[in-house]
């Protein structure tokens, strides 16, 4: 096999954004198959190497396939022998958010019978879903994503081979809940807050009245100092061990303030550093008070 050949595995819960993830990737040269049994995998793969013109390929592979997804960590190993790059990508939503998708499209949860509610659907599949879920190389909660966000965490994912290690700094309010994906949770919520300042409480973190305001304050230098310490301990370890992307969620009462600034701050210090850095303001726009 074509040591050059990429294959991205989606796979998630039911109405994540699995299909439009597809779509995304498709719109950047990748060959797609959607709903694919992990067995006939090697044989996308040796149809798409034989006709040489597809090197890059995505397949989908959820609950639909039935008792077939339980042979889908089997075959990624077995193709990762071949020298295939095999990335698996995890989409996840949490349960209210899927609820009202379902509610919204009106499709049909596909573990959906007879005297089972969509609620249990959900529980069934993320049942069914664990050992993989621990095995993905990446994993995106689209819980409270626009699928413009969602294209473009895809776009910084995928544009190229990932470095050893690509942190991921996603701010967030605890009003919403914690990022899904996030590997380390630091909780901010202690920082002097800009909310209460009248000046300061309509605008948000990238204002640079509200960087002042956190990031000069003695309490935030501190907690900076030890941070940045933690990382320089940790991120090295993290890349020894072979990890590839590492999301850090960073969050205050709102996620419009002090999460922003603390993502943006380590953002570029991290960068400097040489670390391939994605930022993501998950709450940035909402209008809930600190």
């Amino acid at each position: 096999m074509n040591d050059k050949m990429r294959l991205i595995i989606i796979t998630g819960v039911s109405g994540a954004g699995k299909t439009l993830c597809m779509h995304f990737l498709e719109d950047m040269g990748y060959f797609c198959a959607d709903n694919i049994p992990p067995s006939l995998l090697p044989t996308l793969l040796e149809m798409c190497h034989s006709s040489g013109g597809f090197d890059r390929v995505v397949a989908v592979v959820d609950a639909r396939g039935g008792e077939f997804l339980g042979e889908l960590l089997n075959t990624v190993q077995e193709e990762k022998k071949k020298g295939v790059n095999v990335k698996l990508l995890f989409l996840d939503a949490n349960d209210e958010v899927l609820l009202n998708r379902f509610k919204e499209t009106r499709r049909k949860h596909p573990l959906l019978q007879q005297g089972r509610t969509i609620s249990q659907a959900i529980k069934e599949e993320r049942k069914r879903l664990e050992k993989i879920r621990s095995a993905a190389d990446l994993t995106i909660d689209t819980s409270y994503l626009r699928p413009a966000q969602l294209k473009e965490r895809i776009r910084w994912y995928f544009k190229e081979e990932l470095e050893p290690l690509t942190v991921s700094l996603i701010s967030f309010g605890y009003h919403r809940g914690i990022p899904l994906e996030a590997d380390i949770i630091l909780d901010v919520r202690f920082l002097p807050n800009p909310y209460y300042e009248e000046a300061l409480k309509n605008l948000n973190g990238r204002d640079e009245r509200v960087k002042s305001f956190v990031l000069q304050n003695d309490i935030t230098r501190e907690f900076m100092r030890h941070i940045i310490d933690f990382l320089h301990f940790s991120l090295p370890l993290y890349t020894k061990e072979g990890k590839v992307h590492l999301a850090i969620g960073i969050g205050c009462t709102g996620g419009r303030h002090r999460s922003v600034v603390i993502g943006d701050e380590l953002g570029k210090i991290l960068s400097e550093e040489g670390y391939r850095v994605i930022i993501f303001h998950r709450d940035i726009e909402e209008g809930e008070s600190e």
